[in-house]
């Protein structure tokens, strides 16, 4: 299976995928790392990595969503992310993706959310659990559908609130446990052990 991850900034949970491929945790060829910020950091820890980069600038873009996504399909493919044999990651990308793409690469694109949802989707999702006053969040990985942050959950992390957490507090513990989840969402997705019913989904060998 070919991956391919899409980023806008630092990428630190494509950092923490990438480095479980080169020590052999994740079954899978990081083939491409797609950016729509040319300065986003990290394409220069992709290149490190020796995983090949694209940047397809999203500011200025004079064309529609679904337009601007089929050069990032047209991307993907050219490096064999494809549906049959592709895995899409999307890590801090920045844009929420065209009904076209999800319906192309159905069950194919994968997200994380800093928190349990269905609790708190969308944007500043650790304040929104702050001022809720939940006593847990932690972070989702699922599959992208239509809607915002609502397609099957793979698993899920934990991360209990402290009585003195700020936002910043809980976005570094939330992230901490991001990394961990992410890397076990893609290796169960990459062998195989992933089945979708619905809403559900059925981890084998967690």
């Amino acid at each position: 299976m070919n991956l391919g991850i899409l980023i806008s900034g630092r990428g630190s949970n494509m950092e923490a995928i990438l480095k479980a491929i080169k020590r052999k945790k994740i079954p899978i060829n990081p083939a491409i790392v797609i950016s729509n910020n040319p300065d986003a950091k990290g394409l220069q820890i992709a290149q490190k990595m020796g995983v090949p980069t694209e940047v397809i600038p999203s500011k200025g873009f004079s064309g529609t969503r679904g337009e601007y996504d089929q050069i990032i399909i047209k991307t993907l493919e050219k490096y064999k992310v494809t549906p049959k044999s592709g895995l899409v990651c999307l890590a801090g990308f920045m844009r929420i993706i065209s009904p076209e793409f999800i319906a192309k690469y159905k069950n194919r694109i994968l997200n994380i959310h800093p928190a349990l949802l269905p609790s708190f989707p969308g944007l500043h999702a650790q304040k929104q659990a702050l001022d809720y006053g939940v006593k847990y969040s932690g972070c989702t990985v699922h599959f992208v559908d239509s809607g915002v942050d609502t397609g099957p959950i793979i698993l899920q992390e934990i991360v209990p609130i402290k009585d003195d957490d700020t936002e910043e507090t809980l976005s570094r513990r939330i992230l901490a446990k991001e990394h961990v989840a992410y890397v076990k969402a893609v290796r169960l997705v990459a062998e195989g052990k992933v089945k979708i019913s619905g809403r559900k989904t059925r981890n084998q060998g967690r």
